[in-house]
């Protein structure tokens, strides 16, 4: 009596994210915990979802997701890019909707390191000619 389970691996900036998408009523459970409380923003759960609408699977699975690394916003961004990596995983089909609205890209833009003399990556001192 095994369940079908679909597997995905998300990341944004330094969040990481393995979402185990299985059948169910669109319950999200992320870190053990229920998304609307993980999440104080609706705009992160709005990401959260961004593959879901764009597939019209709303409902149909429930993520079971553990998400390490970044901030809160980086976690909903890791955690969509994986859920569209196990929605493509359960159909095939869905690879044209995702594709179309970027949720396949991984997102490479990451921080900047600081550099020496400097007080952050590009923020140089203060200057005064006098």
């Amino acid at each position: 009596m095994t369940q079908v389970q679909y597997y995905g691996t998300g990341r944004r900036k330094t969040s990481t994210a393995r979402v185990r998408l299985v059948p169910g009523t669109g319950r999200i459970i992320v870190n053990k915990r229920e998304a609307e409380d993980y999440f104080p923003y609706d705009t992160q759960l709005i990401t959260l979802k961004q593959p879901f609408v764009a597939t019209e699977t709303e409902g149909t699975y429930d993520a079971l997701v553990n998400v390490h690394g970044g901030g809160l916003t980086g976690q909903a961004g890791a955690i969509r890019h994986g859920v569209a990596r196990a929605l493509l995983e359960a159909d095939p089909e869905f690879r044209t909707p995702l594709k179309r609205a970027g949720y396949l890209t991984r997102d490479a833009r990451m921080t900047e390191r600081k550099k020496y003399g400097l007080r952050s990556a590009r923020r140089a001192p203060q200057f005064s000619k006098r």
